[in-house]
């Protein structure tokens, strides 16, 4: 890996590359300590101390984070968004016809995401300052709506940043703003681990043994990462006036986990939508609408079994619609090419379909596993691991998409040295 970094950094395009998008992220991080206007920066600092739980929650550190500042919102709403527009595109056979028109038919997709993107930043932004309303100098409406076109123009502006990341960058834009935000919590989860291993050895013991089993848990995501079932397929031959065609090998790559970290971050969502119906009711933090929210924390017991229930029910769903069995089949039955051992046509169909389900169980058994190991870690050794298999998932995804990418612009650059 670091070997090609280094081959990478010495080819001037593709270090041009990279140094804009050390620029862009750097740019981002500063944009997430500007406060919101009107904000009370010593009340804000007291309730950070008061209340850490409510601005360091999962999601908040996968999707923003940053609270009080006009970035809070960070990429969350258009992550949200682009669920929804997966949701409705199954749903909605108009949208599905718009899909299927080609990059055209993306680019009416992705405005569309935006604009929903847009009506989620406002919503969620002022719910947000509603909450958290007592931290402003001057309460009142003028200020809450400056706040909150703040906060919306934030969302605006890193939507931006990532599509320009994944124009001139390397890879998904999106991502690296998320890995960022993941990144940049990273010292005060060390720091967390650190005050846990003052004072005593078991302590110490206890902090060395998870880093040693976080250590095992990133070589097990890799090897996950890049594992596939590759099914094999063989094509029959044509003879097309004097010349025989066809006749070849292939196979299929079907990834273990087709879902990925799409699947945990549906669950963390859903999970997270109660304490976002909660910023719009007053009182919300006592009485029985608290109680259910303690409930589903992914770190109650009834929370984190509904979290891995969700993990498998969205790796099938997701799964669901982005691979169709059938139209494999009759793709590969129209250019001549069958399983052997399978009949063309719905046997074939079946045969993926039973593939890709098997496939599948594996998959959300084994992310769901990584997902909920900091919690188990936190009952049985009693420390706050600071980072979770979700993050764990997320970074190591990440950095093998990179090291892909730019093993591929390598590549593809030596090939235009032959031309």
């Amino acid at each position: 890996m670091l070997k090609v970094f280094v081959n990478a950094w010495k080819i001037p395009d593709i270090r041009k590359k990279m140094l804009y998008i050390l620029l862009i992220l750097a740019i981002y991080r500063i944009g997430c300590h500007i406060p919101v206007p009107g904000v009370d920066l010593q009340k804000y600092m007291g309730a950070l101390r008061q209340t850490p739980g409510d601005f360091t929650s999962l999601f908040s550190i996968i999707a923003g984070g940053g609270y009080g500042t006009i970035l809070a919102l960070g990429i969350g709403p258009y992550i949200t968004s682009s669920i929804i527009m997966q949701l409705l595109t199954v749903a909605i056979p108009k949208l599905e016809q718009i899909q299927k028109e080609g990059e055209e038919g993306r680019k009416k997709i992705n405005q569309y995401t935006r604009v929903v993107a847009v009506a989620l930043a406002f919503l969620q932004g002022s719910g947000m300052i509603y909450r958290f309303r007592e931290l402003f100098t001057y309460p009142n409406f003028f200020v809450y709506a400056i706040a909150t076109f703040a906060m919306v123009t934030g969302t605006i502006f890193v939507m931006w940043l990532g599509e320009v990341l994944t124009e001139k960058g390397i890879g998904n834009g999106s991502s690296f703003l998320i890995f960022s935000n993941i990144i940049s919590n990273l010292p005060s989860a060390v720091g967390s681990m650190y005050q846990n291993a003052v004072g005593s050895w078991v302590n110490v013991v206890k902090v060395v043994a998870v880093i040693l089993v976080f250590i095992a848990l990133m070589a097990f995501v890799v090897l996950v990462q890049d594992g596939e079932r590759r099914i094999p397929v063989q094509y029959s031959r044509k003879m097309v006036g004097r010349q025989m065609y066809g006749g070849q090998s292939s196979y299929i790559p079907i990834k273990v986990n087709i879902a990925g970290v799409m699947s945990i971050i549906f669950a963390i969502s859903l999970l997270q939508f109660p304490s976002l119906v909660a910023q719009f009711i007053p009182n919300a933090t006592t009485g029985a609408f608290s109680s259910i929210i303690r409930a589903l924390d992914i770190t109650s017991p009834a929370g984190a079994v509904l979290y891995v229930i969700l993990i498998f029910f969205f790796t099938f769903f997701y799964t669901s619609f982005s691979i169709n069995p059938v139209e494999m089949a009759e793709n590969m039955k129209k250019n001549g090419g069958f399983i052997p051992g399978v009949r063309p046509g719905k046997p074939t169909s079946d045969y993926i379909s039973k593939i890709i389900s098997r496939l599948s169980w594996i998959g959300a058994l084994v992310y769901a596993i990584i997902a909920i190991m900091p919690v188990v870690f936190q009952w049985v050794f009693s420390i706050s691991v600071g980072f979770g298999g979700t993050t764990l998932l997320i970074v190591t995804g990440v950095c093998l998409e990179l090291v892909k990418q730019l093993e591929s612009q390598m590549l593809m650059r030596h090939y235009k040295g032959f031309l």
